[in-house]
């Protein structure tokens, strides 16, 4: 099988880095572009109370610091010239759903056993496992 468009699901975590690398590899491999996923999502704004309403962030803090992350995965886990074409973008939303619509316009979609959320002990993550169930085109869960 060949691969046209790989893509990955980043967080910043151990576990995703893995799955960066491998699926960098992939792409390679099968001369394919590799787009790669990070999403966030915007917390609700805290409560005005009697003492005054909390500083609260900007949307384009959170994408910003959203798109920090991401780049700082990509050159710590890829380096400066990874010889392949990569794009990279962060996406607001629930991580399951954006990957699951992602894979609809993939032919590999490639995540980590889990992220930073969850329990330590579990060895598959809510979302890998959503992936697994769901995705349009074929996973690959980097342990």
């Amino acid at each position: 099988m060949t691969w046209k468009r790989v893509v990955v699901g980043v967080d910043g975590s151990p576990s995703s880095a893995r799955a960066l690398r491998f699926a960098a590899e992939e792409a390679r491999e099968h001369g394919a572009e590799l787009h790669v996923l990070m999403t966030y999502t915007i917390p609700a704004p805290p409560i005005a109370t009697a003492y005054g309403t909390p500083p609260w962030r900007d949307e384009r803090e959170w994408q910003s610091d959203a798109e920090a992350t991401l780049t700082a995965t990509l050159t710590e886990t890829l380096g400066d010239d990874p010889g392949i074409p990569i794009t990279g973008q962060a996406v607001e939303g629930a991580a399951a759903k954006v990957l699951i619509d992602a894979s609809a316009r993939s032919d590999l979609l490639v995540v980590g056993t889990r992220g930073h959320g969850g329990f330590a002990g579990m060895l598959l993550g809510s979302v890998s496992q959503h992936l697994t169930a769901h995705a349009a085109c074929a996973v690959t869960v980097v342990r």
